[in-house]
């Protein structure tokens, strides 16, 4: 029996790892609390919209139920493999878009973010299964630890381009995430369907150009890729009247 206790110790090791690292995260830690409710960032330029709408510009309202965010996370590390990637997406994306002044300004509630829905993943081409605990511990970390969400609780997206721009366009975009602000320029697609607009398009991002240390365990054995991939589908319908938008 002693002769076994060195091989018993092993196992229970490699047990305990694969509990801490089988998803990227057990969520072992308290949850992340939801940021206290405001309607949209303080800085939002919803006056702006108003205004143009009452001078007769053409403003029109993204349609949150049918716009896309997904962002594809992926893993690093010497032990990679026993980790995951993830799709983290929204549909709660927010703002508004004047065609003919070749603007858009748009809000994303991070609080309201999606982990690893199926369709998505199926979408991304994933190889991996992560479990309903992986999922819950990835997405309160990414809330509490990566986003920290308590502090900036919101992703801003302001964007510029030709006025009545259409087809294939670049796009000047100045995204805020993590409090810091960076501008990029973004290869994208603008069609009109009956009234609306539809933008879409992909870039990627480095995590570590907004001030956030990707996640990882085990003394970087198992990471997050700074890299991120995100694609993004938006539509906006013309605007309904409404009273204090």
């Amino acid at each position: 029996m002693r002769a076994l206790r060195p091989l018993i110790a092993v196992l229970t090791a490699l047990i305990t790892l694969m509990t801490l690292v089988a998803g990227c995260s057990q969520p072992g830690l308290e949850k992340a609390q939801p940021a206290s409710p405001q309607a949209r960032p303080a800085d939002f330029p919803a006056a702006f919209y108003e205004q143009a709408t009452a001078s007769g510009q053409e403003v029109l309202k993204v349609t949150s139920s049918r716009s896309l965010v997904s962002i594809t996370v992926r893993r690093a590390g010497a032990l990679a493999s026993l980790g995951h990637d993830h799709v983290i997406a929204s549909r709660q994306l927010q703002g508004y878009v004047a065609p003919q002044l070749g603007r858009a300004d748009l809000y994303v509630a991070l609080d309201g973010l999606s982990v690893d829905e199926p369709a998505l993943r199926a979408g991304a081409g994933l190889d991996t299964q992560p479990s309903a605990a992986d999922i819950e511990g990835t997405r309160t970390n990414m809330l509490s630890k990566v986003l920290q969400t308590q502090l900036h609780p919101f992703a801003r997206v302001q964007v510029r381009t030709t006025p009545d721009a259409d087809g294939e366009v670049m796009l000047a975009m100045a995204l805020t995430v993590h409090g810091v602000t960076r501008s990029l320029r973004v290869p994208a697609r603008i069609g009109r369907e009956q009234g609306a607009i539809r933008i879409s398009g992909a870039l990627s991002i480095d995590q570590s150009d907004f001030g956030i240390t990707p996640f990882s365990i085990l003394g970087g054995a198992i990471q997050v890729r700074d890299r991120l991939d995100l694609s993004f589908d938006v539509r906006a319908d013309p605007m309904k009247r409404e009273s204090g938008s």
